[in-house]
């Protein structure tokens, strides 16, 4: 069965950074429709095989709102599940967000700011009546706001999957990543270069990885390395981060690097999580 979000609200309310949060809960959003299109995307949404099931529809105050209740009703009146979720603001936080960005609102030709904004405000008061959901963003941030609707909207998702967790090795000798988050070295340990047999293999090949992994200080430093991830990851989740990357380096990133870059991941994924993992400099 398809699932309608329809966001609405004051103009400055975070109508478009909410939709933006729900498109990552993978939700399908549809900024701007024609009212009138409503139903037909309803019914587009509820066919058999259809690509998208869930989908968000973000309304304004422009051409053609006049006809946004009477679009939602009918397509209420089916087997369609909607939502409405109302976002509104003061006026003196919604006046401060215009200056700061400089934006035009839909009503300012015709009025100067606070007026627009409590003209809309009355505009929008049908709206508001029927919502199934209204949440005042004045006093929240954008992670705040992230967190509100991820308790709403989320259902059944891990929070901890919205973040998306990458693992890479890389080496020293070929330069730092640039586009890494936390970047840990590991030249401390023995390194598998100097050990013959070992030397034309990569962290990926079981004698490198049982060596890099037998060394007395890894097993530590692996157990230290999974305390700080189960301190920090949550909090990065909590903050609204959407990618986090930790870069494990060594000389060369074909041996030790390799070989720790798959043990954190396994880790990782004890935390919930499903990184990817990336090494940079195998083969070079």
């Amino acid at each position: 069965m398809s699932e309608f979000i329809v966001i609405a609200g004051l103009s400055g309310a975070g109508r478009s950074l909410a939709s933006d949060h729900l498109e990552d809960l993978g939700w399908f959003v549809i900024d701007n429709l024609p009212p009138q299109l409503i139903p037909k995307v309803a019914e587009l949404a509820s066919a058999p095989g259809a690509a998208f099931s869930q989908v968000v529809l973000v309304v304004g105050t422009g051409p053609g709102f006049d006809d946004v209740l009477p679009a939602l009703r009918q397509v209420r009146a089916g087997d369609t599940p909607v939502r409405i979720l109302y976002l509104e603001a003061a006026t003196d936080v919604l006046v401060r967000r215009y200056e700061s960005t400089r934006r035009r609102h839909p009503f300012g030709d015709e009025y100067s700011l606070a007026d627009a904004i409590e003209r809309e405000r009355t505009l929008l008061e049908p709206v508001k009546a029927e919502a199934d959901v209204v949440v005042d963003t004045s006093e929240l941030n954008v992670h705040q706001l992230r967190e509100r609707l991820v308790n709403l909207f989320a259902g059944d998702v891990d929070p901890a999957s919205l973040m998306r967790t990458g693992v890479m090795s890389f080496g020293y000798k070929n330069g730092l990543p640039l586009d890494v988050d936390l970047v840990i070295d590991c030249r401390f340990l023995p390194n598998p270069h100097w050990v013959d047999e070992l030397r034309p293999l990569s962290g990926l090949d079981a004698p490198v990885r049982d060596y890099v992994l037998s060394q007395p200080e890894t097993g530590e430093f692996l157990d230290r390395l999974d305390d700080l991830f189960e301190l920090v990851l949550p909090a990065f989740v909590r903050e609204g981060k959407s990618y986090l990357t930790v870069a494990f380096g060594c000389t060369g990133g074909r041996h030790r690097s390799v070989a720790l870059a798959e043990a954190i991941a396994e880790r990782l994924a004890a935390h919930g999580h499903q990184p990817t993992v990336t090494h940079r400099d195998i083969d070079r």
